[in-house]
């Protein structure tokens, strides 16, 4: 079988590998929806080009400002064999004619298999980024009703909520368990190096579909993963697929879509490892529930720093009252999409991203400088005189004028 692909593809030198959706960064942008935590399978493989796993196949996207272009890998295992010889060379001219008419077949049978195909690749990526979902109206309406989001959502826009898989989404999360990004990447990556599906390699790097719930449920998952470095977290990762196997079936997960926010999260509360804001990361990023509001010491730090959030008799630690107390407050102030909401100042929040946020400023501080820098040099070249005359100055030199500004961007680790 023979590789269509063995680089990770580039718009500007594989153009005719790409397929456009017409999006507007102001409805979705790829380096903060993709690197702020929701999904850990993505990673940027050339500057603006984000390569990952999706529904059982690898994809790189990247964007220009009102389009999403995607790029999808397929082994070549379709191939359509022309062994047609020019004149008779030996055959006949029935058989040659009955030849010509089966390539030709099999030719308009494979565009048509084409052409199904990206139609069904776009379906895919439409629903995984929720692109039927207005973001520019959520925006103004949450800006409407909170100052402080309208601040934040002028630099951080098109932050969206992805609509993961299910057991995908469930099984990343009890990873995040005391810890960070960067290793969560790396611990969902190994997960499926050691128990998903090869599904292509670029570039020296292999790509792993997500493991069944079947695959992660097997006996001998927890010391597998155990030496791969997962810590406790190995026990529950297979009790909870065990669980959900015994107790509920294949398509439990994908089912409770279908159910209230509070039943769908006490459900994923009951499996081991699943805490009240894993169940909460899980509704929200893959069951449809809009209105979910994860709070971790992260947003409840937010909640205190941002909106003066004062919880009675303020606990030590985030207990079930207060995240419940915490969500209402939000789902109040933001209304059903308070999930998404949230997203935003979370991303907004992150060490990785204060650059962006610190540009505006900076931006306004060298302009005002610059102005200042030119009023001051142009009263320079004037010296009036007794006889109230004026007349020019030579204007000093770049080294000679004092009251230079000196701006330093903050480190961004």
């Amino acid at each position: 079988m023979r590789k269509v692909m063995a680089t990770h593809a580039v718009l500007s030198s594989t153009a005719n590998a790409w397929r456009a959706l017409s999006c507007e960064k102001s409805e979705l942008r790829l380096d903060l929806t993709l690197a702020c935590g929701q999904s850990f399978r993505w990673r940027e493989t050339a500057v603006g080009h984000w390569t990952g796993v999706m529904g059982g196949k690898v994809w790189t996207v990247t964007q220009t400002e009102d389009t999403l272009w995607y790029c999808v890998y397929k082994p070549n295992d379709r191939q359509v064999h022309r062994d047609v010889k020019a004149g008779n060379g030996g055959v006949s001219l029935n058989e040659k004619n009955e030849s010509q008419v089966k390539c030709k077949a099999a030719a308009k049978e494979e565009v048509a298999t084409a052409n199904l195909q990206h139609d069904e690749d776009e379906a895919m990526l439409r629903d995984y980024f929720q692109l039927s979902v207005n973001l520019r109206r959520l925006y103004r309406k949450w800006g409407a009703a909170d100052p402080h989001f309208q601040k934040i959502a002028d630099i951080f826009t098109g932050v969206r909520m992805l609509r993961q898989d299910p057991t995908e989404c469930l099984f990343s999360f009890i990873c995040t368990s005391n810890n960070h990004i960067s290793r969560i990447q790396g611990m969902v990556e190994r997960l499926c190096e050691a128990r998903g599906d090869l599904l292509y390699q670029l570039d020296q790097t292999s790509y792993y579909d997500f493991p069944s719930l079947s695959a992660l449920a097997d006996d001998t998952v927890e010391a597998c993963l155990r030496e791969l470095g997962f810590g406790y977290r190995a026990r529950f990762l297979q009790q909870s697929a065990k669980q959900i196997l015994d107790n509920h079936g294949h398509k439990w997960l994908e089912g409770l879509r279908s159910v209230p926010y509070v039943e769908a999260r006490d459900a994923l509360r009951a499996l081991p490892g699943v805490g009240t804001k894993v169940a909460d990361c899980v509704c929200l990023m893959s069951l449809d529930k809009a209105d979910a509001v994860p709070i971790d010491t992260h947003v409840w730090q937010i909640a205190k720093r941002d909106y003066k959030y004062a919880a009675a008799n303020e606990p030590k630690s985030i207990t079930e009252k207060l995240h419940k107390d915490i969500g209402d407050f939000f789902r109040n102030l933001w209304g059903p999409y308070a999930g998404w909401a949230q997203s935003v100042l979370f991303c907004a929040d992150l060490k990785k991203f204060q650059k962006l946020k610190e540009t505006p400023h900076l931006k306004r501080a060298k302009e005002e400088s610059d102005n200042e820098s030119t009023l001051t040099g142009k009263r320079a070249n004037i010296k009036t005189v007794k006889n109230g005359t004026v007349k020019n100055r030579k204007p000093k030199s770049a080294c000679q004028q004092k009251g230079t500004v000196s701006l330093k961007e903050e480190q961004v680790v």
